[in-house]
């Protein structure tokens, strides 16, 4: 990821949030970029036929970041992070629409590979792991968010280490405690599991 200077990204925040002209604009200019790669982590683990496009996402996403009004953007991590957090529900609120839309018929699945250490659990609805990663968000928010940010984000152990203000060994860490986690629970979930 090329990130943009934090402060300029966090200035152009600070004027969206006070309707400033054309700070819209120029901040979706800057952010575009990253915002794609995010979308474009989630959307690679979706089936082949998804209905969302990555393109479709981010416009989706930005123009529900854009419209907080209660939120005090901190900086360009807490932003990214935010936008990660909303791009994940948008993905499960389509899932389940798609799955009413069936008649409780095919799931959306989502497949769940080395990147996450989960191997044996190859695949996975998206909604079975939205509900593990909301009891993790109960547990230990810290690393539910890095799960977020490794997982659907796409960001580097040291990326997500900058965005959380904390070391990489930190992010490292938790990064193992939380994936040993859902490997737990994703297994007790399925046919089979203990």
């Amino acid at each position: 990821m090329n990130p943009q200077p934090s402060g300029e990204v966090t200035q152009l925040l600070s004027d969206a949030r006070g309707g400033a002209p054309g700070a819209r604009d120029q901040l979706f200019a800057i952010v575009y970029a990253e915002l794609r790669k995010i979308a474009a982590n989630y959307m690679r683990r979706e089936r082949a036929d998804h209905t969302l496009q990555a393109t479709a996402l981010v416009h989706e996403a930005y123009m529900q970041l854009v419209d907080q009004t209660r939120v005090n953007w901190q900086s360009r991590a807490h932003f990214f992070g935010v936008a990660a957090q909303l791009m994940r529900r948008i993905l499960v609120d389509h899932a389940r629409n798609q799955g009413a839309q069936k008649r409780g018929g095919n799931a959306q699945v989502l497949s769940i590979d080395d990147s996450i250490g989960m191997a044996a659990v190859s695949e996975v609805a998206f909604d079975e792991l939205d509900e593990a990663l909301n009891r993790l968000q109960v547990l230990d928010a810290d690393q539910a968010k890095i799960v977020e940010l490794r997982f659907f984000g796409g960001l580097t152990v040291e990326e997500v280490a900058e965005v959380m203000g904390v070391s990489t060994a930190t992010i490292e860490r938790e990064w193992r405690m939380a994936r040993a986690w859902l490997h737990q629970q994703l297994t007790a979930e399925r046919p089979g599991g203990r």
